[in-house]
């Protein structure tokens, strides 16, 4: 194996599949990047046995076409420190990679390509595409409420469900629900339910823009593939039952409220300060046209604020986790937020004024 090609070119795909990689593996394999070379393309592949990413580029010169595996971390952080526009040729000398640009030379161990582990073929049973943009959108609002590290590991991911002209996803870790649907044109029979895991879903909107450019999917019994232009993600699939969310949503509350959402974020992330750093607590106070929020600590400290709000109604009171209540705010797209609140035991609804394609439901606290 012996080609040449410029540091941009394999910085880019070098840098996403080298996330893939995990530092601390069972097999020592998995640390390294597979790189294969021939006559005009260059592919690097990083897994850690769950989640695969291919990046595809173009080298400048291939003078033996081939294969090699090297250390993924170490590779990035050698071309990262390279001039910029720096030519790298990359050579297999007497078993070992040797990186030379300009004046400088690296020698890197390797070990067999044999070993590499590659993540089967499934059978794909349904293929479709849709756009890019509309699937980061769909991810970006959702993601933030997957479970980390959760006993029940069906909730360590996030739901992927596709039926005609629609796809949704959802997100819950138990004490908070994320839900966001857009209408695509597909045609998918029956429809489809996937469980894609935390990680594979934090790795597939690194390859996502905001475009229309279609990203193609291939689901299949165990894992599900994707296709970004230089790009072949594949990730196995969560064995589970995800909960049935739509019980989740809380239907009926009759005290509706409307804030300006950028304040209302301030408002709960000044408030937050004093709020017990444990259980991150914070009281809601709700009467007409006012929301007083409240926070205290053991250490006595309090903080009270108050923002206007679009209320008519009987007051209540409720307390939330603020962290829930933030991460919220923090990924809808409108100016204002509106709350659907039924009693101090109820769950809340949060979403745009009038709806919208995201639906948010969050647990109360008993404070």
């Amino acid at each position: 194996m012996k080609f040449s090609i410029s540091r941009e070119a394999l910085l880019r795909p070098l840098t996403l599949v080298a996330g893939v990689v995990e530092r601390r593996q069972t097999l020592p394999v998995l640390s390294n990047v597979l790189i294969q070379v021939s006559a005009d393309e260059l592919s690097l592949t990083g897994t850690d046995l769950e989640v695969e990413l291919i990046g595809r580029t173009a080298p400048m010169q291939v003078d033996q076409p081939g294969a090699a595996t090297v250390p993924a971390r170490k590779l990035m952080d050698i071309c990262k420190s390279l001039p910029e526009q720096a030519e790298i040729s990359l050579a297999l000398e007497e078993g070992r990679a040797v990186l030379r640009s300009g004046r400088s030379r690296f020698t890197l161990s390797t070990l067999p390509v044999a070993e590499f582990p590659n993540i089967e073929e499934g059978q794909g049973s349904v293929e479709l595409s849709l756009p890019r943009g509309t699937l980061k959108h769909l991810i970006d609002a959702t993601s933030f409420a997957m479970a980390q590290q959760d006993v029940r590991y069906y909730l360590n991911g996030m739901l992927l469900e596709l039926r005609s002209n629609l796809v949704r996803t959802v997100a819950t870790d138990g004490h908070r629900l994320a839900v966001c649907s857009r209408p695509v044109e597909i045609s998918v029979e029956p429809a489809q339910k996937l469980i894609v895991p935390r990680k594979g879903i934090l790795e597939l909107v690194r390859l996502l823009d905001d475009s229309d450019e279609p990203v193609s999917l291939t689901l299949g019994a165990s894992h599900v593939r994707a296709h970004t232009g230089d790009f072949t993600f594949t990730s196995k699939l969560v064995d589970g039952k995800f909960p049935d969310y739509e019980r989740v949503v809380p239907r009926g509350g009759d005290k509706v409220f409307i804030a300006e959402r950028a304040e209302l974020r301030q408002v709960l992330s000044r408030t937050s300060i004093l709020s017990n750093e444990k259980y991150r607590g914070v009281r809601l106070h709700l009467e007409e046209g006012n929301l007083r929020v409240m926070a205290n600590n053991p250490e006595q400290e309090e903080a009270e604020e108050n923002v206007a709000v679009e209320y008519s109604g009987a007051a209540m009171e409720i307390g939330f986790n603020v962290g829930y209540l933030i991460d919220v705010l923090g990924v809808l797209d409108e100016d204002r937020v509106q709350m659907t609140l039924a009693d101090p035991n109820s769950s809340a609804l949060m979403e745009e004024p009038g709806g919208g394609d995201a639906m948010y439901v969050v647990m109360p606290m008993r404070l």
